[in-house]
């Protein structure tokens, strides 16, 4: 079993995912991928970081895994947390830990 690490996402800065939303593909932009501080544990198998997203939306979608998909790196479930609001729509977050 592959895990994704953070080098999978961090060239992938201010890059478009689609992320499937009933039925429809729809962009959310990557604005932030960075390590979390953590302490090594025997048996780790990646190192703990923290991705950002920006979605263009007047309307905040739900905390729940996401089918997203990405040009460079496939398609995978993702559990998004929308975290904030800005000027330009939602952040979300998704932890791997």
């Amino acid at each position: 079993m592959s895990f994704f690490q953070l080098n999978h996402f961090a060239p992938h800065l201010n890059e478009t995912f689609s992320v499937e939303i009933d039925q429809v593909d729809t962009p959310f932009v990557l604005v932030e991928a960075r390590p979390l501080p953590y302490r090594p544990i025997a048996g780790m198998v990646r190192e703990p970081f923290s991705l950002l997203f920006r979605h263009e939306a007047a309307v905040v979608f739900p905390q729940r895994t996401y089918s997203m998909k990405h040009q460079g790196l496939g398609e995978f479930g993702i559990f998004l947390v929308p975290i904030a609001r800005d000027r330009d729509g939602f952040i979300y977050q998704a932890l791997f830990n």
